[in-house]
């Protein structure tokens, strides 16, 4: 098939190659003519106008955006939606808010316009390990693409489906977001809780090592884990701040609006927000609070 990737940041360029390699043909935009001939490098053909895109193109367009979420996503797509003609498509791969997703369907749907939402899943290994994507959309117009997604996934059956309409795709790579912070959270607790048994002198590496196989709680990312580990075990050059996408804090507002306790999901996001504080305000209140009532030592700065 032929079509346009639109955005070709690192998983871009690796999801365009994956296609080329599968002998789709790609039309390659990007703000940054850089990017463009890079991704020229792996055989693509660039443009340098969402005007020039649609030439390149024959009828339905196809055009896969992957930009990041939020104002980007939205002026990518009302670019598109300006040039591209009725019947074209809009592929979203993008981590966009599926209440977003919902908006831009209706709205391309005035002009005929197909749009479908793709919750992707793989990151820098995708390239060669395949795409897990959860697709959301009209059936026929999903079905149409069906050659993109089998090249895409880890094999033609297996990593991708069809989950329900307009925002259900991005509804599901949502909850998957939520689920790993809570699996995460699990690992890096588990380990801190290791690591801090110090007469044992436990080898991080090596018990992560021994649970990648055999183990209930086997998985890829304790593989990932031990592949860190096994360049610095003590963490020694990483600063202890983690970031989110956002899609954690949608879904516990998702959880609460409907009447859903995600406990685990709600204190992984909240123990990301802990880590940004370098001087806890609340963790001083509850050791002053401790001494007060209890007289329970503290510890003043510089001890």
């Amino acid at each position: 098939m032929e079509l346009a990737m639109v955005g070709l940041g690192r998983m871009g360029v690796n999801m365009a190659t994956r296609l080329m390699r599968g002998n789709h043909r790609i039309v390659a935009y990007d703000l940054n003519e850089t990017a463009i001939q890079r991704t020229k490098t792996e055989g693509a053909e660039g443009a340098r106008s969402l005007d020039e895109l649609k030439g390149k193109l024959p009828k339905p367009r196809i055009a896969w955006v992957m930009v990041p979420s939020g104002d980007p996503t939205e002026k990518t797509i009302q670019g598109l939606f300006e040039v591209f003609e009725q019947g074209d498509i809009i592929i979203d791969g993008g981590n966009s808010n599926y209440k977003d997703s919902v908006r831009r369907a209706a709205m391309l749907k005035d002009k005929g316009l197909h749009l479908v939402d793709v919750g992707t899943s793989g990151g820098i290994w995708g390239l060669s390990e395949g795409y897990s994507m959860m697709v959301g959309g009209e059936k026929s117009v999903v079905e149409e693409l069906r050659p993109i997604f089998e090249t895409l996934a880890p094999g033609k059956d297996k990593g991708w489906g069809h989950v329900g309409p307009h925002g259900a795709g991005h509804f599901v790579k949502m909850v998957h977001n939520g689920i790993e912070y809570g699996l995460m959270q699990a690992y890096a607790e588990g380990f801190d809780i290791m690591k801090t048994k110090a007469e044992f002198d436990l080898d991080m590496h090596q018990i992560a090592e021994i649970w990648r196989y055999g183990s209930v709680v086997r998985s890829w990312l304790l593989d990932l884990t031990a592949e860190a580990l096994t360049e610095d075990q003590d963490l020694s050059g990483i600063k202890a701040w983690v970031a989110d996408s956002g899609e954690g804090r949608w879904t516990v507002a998702d959880a609460i609006d409907l009447d859903v306790p995600a406990p685990v999901i709600t204190l992984s996001l909240l123990m990301r927000f802990v880590s940004r504080q370098r001087d806890s305000y609340a963790a001083k209140l509850l050791a002053a609070m401790r001494n007060k009532f209890g007289g329970h030592e503290m510890k003043s700065k510089g001890q």
